[in-house]
């Protein structure tokens, strides 16, 4: 994994490998990665990538606003496409909730970090 600084002074990070990115297109067989991300020494955020197009992020995200009581966002990103960001570790909520209304088989599900 390598990391480029940008001029505003937030990171990108580029995987490779195992953990590459948009190698399917999003769908209910599609794999779903749940990550987290340090932001800083007590806070986290907690992303969601690979969810089926034809699915309406921003009720889910709506929900799990509700349901854990953080904020987030739905990011448009040209490679990964629609990324769901909730703030703090959602990880096990977030695999529950798409387990539970069948949005993807548990198979599809890649749960990653710490």
């Amino acid at each position: 994994m390598t990391t480029e600084a940008k001029d505003d002074g937030f990171e990108v990070q580029n995987f490779a490998g195992d953990e590459a990115l948009g190698e399917e297109e999003p769908g209910r067989d599609a794999p779903v990665h749940i990550r987290i991300q340090q932001r800083n020494a007590r806070k986290t955020i907690t992303s969601v990538q690979g969810l089926a197009t034809d699915l309406d992020l921003k009720k889910i995200l709506k929900f799990f606003k509700r349901k854990f009581k953080c904020n987030g966002a739905v990011i448009t990103d040209k490679t990964l496409g629609d990324v769901i960001q909730l703030q703090g570790d959602q990880r096990q909520g977030v695999k529950e909730f798409l387990l539970y209304h069948e949005i993807v088989h548990k198979d599809s599900i890649i749960v990653h970090g710490f």
